[in-house]
Parts: structure tokens; sequence; C-alpha cells
């Protein structure tokens, strides 16, 4: 079964007992999945600038775009309008494809996981996961290393507020700790 399907067929009745919509449309669902890549010390390496590009385009399946520094700063050498990172926004059939493999390959992959955080939600229902090591994702083979990078996901939902976003991660699978 395809995830999307088994959203709506089996997240959105449980949210809509659980908060009471009266409406399927108020119902959250995840809107975007962006995955982005600092540069930080690998911004003057234009290998690592490579391999960070190859990196998000064989994990998401599209090109990445570069961001630019908005201002320059000094003290980190860097000036307005350089290179600083790299991101995919994935929406769609893509970006429900990418949530199935995250959720059942690339996190079980990780070294010592126990489960992420249940502290990383923006308050409007967007979470944030960072990654140390871009060799969890099953699209990376460990022979090809070159140069090991973290990234960041961050998951965009519709929910109004952290307790629906967490609700609708949770059902959907995202293994989130248990808060003490």
């Amino acid at each position: 079964m395809a995830f999307q399907s088994f959203y709506k067929q089996e997240v959105v009745p449980k949210l809509t007992q659980e908060f009471g919509y009266k409406n399927v449309h108020a119902v959250p669902t995840v809107t975007s999945v962006t995955l982005n890549v600092g540069l930080g010390a690998g911004i003057k390496d234009a290998k690592y600038i490579e391999t960070a590009e190859k990196t998000l385009t064989r994990i998401s399946g599209q090109k990445p775009v570069s961001t630019k520094a908005r201002k320059s700063i000094s003290a980190f050498k860097i000036r307005e309008g350089n290179v600083v990172g790299m991101k995919v926004t994935l929406r769609g059939k893509r970006m429900w494809d990418f949530l199935e493999k995250l959720i059942k390959v690339s996190l079980p992959r990780v070294r010592d996981f126990r489960g992420l955080s249940s502290s990383a939600f923006d308050g409007q229902g967007n979470y944030s996961i960072g990654f140390r090591e871009h060799i969890a994702f099953p699209e990376i083979r460990s022979d090809e290393i070159e140069l090991i990078h973290g990234l960041q996901v961050t998951i965009a939902t519709s929910a109004k507020n952290d307790d629906e976003s967490k609700s609708l991660l949770t059902h959907l699978g995202l293994p989130l700790k248990k808060e003490a």
C-alpha cells in the first residue's frame, strides 16, 4: 500500500477521532519535506560542494538548489552571494515516497538510534531531524563515500500547533521518544 493511501485510510480517521475534526480537509497533513546540507567548513572546497550536490540528488531524486549568503560575515570569511548550502524541497508523490523510506529504512539504519526528540517541533507544527552522517540513506553506498557530511530534514505540516503535528507524525510511524 502506498504511504499516501495509508495516511488517508489509517491516519485520517485516527486524527479525526482524536481531535474531533468536522471536515476531512481540516485534518493536518504533510505539506512538504525539505532536505538541507550546510556546507560549513567545506565552503571553499569544490569537491565538498559537488559531493553534497550528488548526495542530495541521489537521496531525493531531484536536483538541489544552492543557497547563498544574504550578507557578508567576516568572522566566518563569508561574502554576500557565496554558496553556503544546498537544499531540495519535496512535494506530492516524491514527498510521500521519501517519508516512507525515511521512517521504514533510514531511521532504523542510524547507529545507536533510540528514537527522535519530541522537542524538535518549531511551534507551528513543523519538525526537523538532523543527521550527523548522510550514510543512513539506502541510496548512498558505503564503498563510494569520499566525504561524510550531515544533513537536515524538515517536515512541514498543515497542523496548527505542535500537539496536532506530533500526533500526525506519530500515527505515520515516526519514532518519537516519550518525554518524561
